[in-house]
């Protein structure tokens, strides 16, 4: 049997720890924010939504504004306890099918094993004519940190999995397609933000809980020395801070409409 990609067990603890330490939510709230930006211009009603991830407990409340009946579920069980809701994994997502018109799913579905199937299982969730949209981390996201995490393998001697590969907007596309979701749409808002070292991002991304759960992951501490080597590389440069970039693709797609 294939090893999962992802750890989900870490990944849930990881979303705890951030949930306990306080989360850095600049990159969440920025996509929530927009989500609900573009719900204000759909020219529909909605009565029962379900979120899924809830980093900010006051997002289901926010929600509640469009479709004042709303489910929260979230892969750490902090997180859910917080917003009111369930601890539950995308891709094992144990609701009534057809019981909601609107799904918005907020940062968690680029770290699930089954992608295509948590789609698939949240348009099952979805009544006909019902409404998926939201945000994950994609594309091109954090290359400085990826540039750094191979010069710290080059002082090792070694390659290591540091960082999960992240789906391209045609891709994710694609996966809506494929779980029947009718007009998908993808688009990318690209998040540029300044650190004043290595360690800074290393603090935020902790704090994201969106540190290495790659089932391949090494399990010793990186060494000083490979450390030092990822802290220059991701220093390096023009100016005294250094520009990470985050991409959040926004996706949309609907259930299909009763025939008939």
């Amino acid at each position: 049997m294939t090893e999962p990609l992802f750890d989900m067990r870490a990944r849930a603890l990881r979303r705890d720890r951030a949930a306990r330490t306080g989360p850095a939510l600049f990159a969440h709230d920025r996509a929530f924010e927009d989500i609900i930006d573009r719900l204000a211009i759909v020219r529909r009603t909605f009565e029962s939504a379900l979120l899924v991830g809830s980093a900010n407990p006051q997002w289901s409340g926010q929600l509640a504004a469009i479709a004042p009946k709303v489910t929260v579920v979230d892969p750490a069980p902090l997180f859910a306890q917080a917003a009111g809701g369930q601890a539950m994994a995308e891709d094992a997502l144990d609701v009534e099918p057809g019981s909601f018109d609107l799904v918005v799913a907020i940062g968690t579905l680029d770290t699930v094993n089954d992608l295509p199937g948590a789609l698939l299982r949240l348009r099952f969730a979805l009544r006909p004519d019902g409404l998926l949209i939201g945000a994950m981390s994609g594309g091109a996201t954090l290359p400085r940190l990826r540039d750094a995490m191979r010069a710290a393998d080059a002082v090792s001697g070694g390659a290591s999995p540091h960082i999960h590969p992240r789906i391209e907007p045609g891709a994710l596309a694609g996966l809506l397609s494929a779980a029947g979701f009718a007009m998908p749409v993808v688009d990318v808002d690209r998040l540029s933000v300044s650190y004043r070292d290595f360690a800074s991002l290393v603090r935020d991304l902790r704090a994201m809980g969106a540190t290495n759960i790659l089932s391949a992951r090494p399990r010793r501490p990186v060494s000083r020395i490979a450390l030092a080597a990822a802290a220059a590389s991701f220093s390096s440069g023009e100016g005294e801070r250094t520009v990470e970039t985050f991409e959040i693709l926004h996706f949309t797609g609907w259930s299909p409409a009763e025939q008939g």
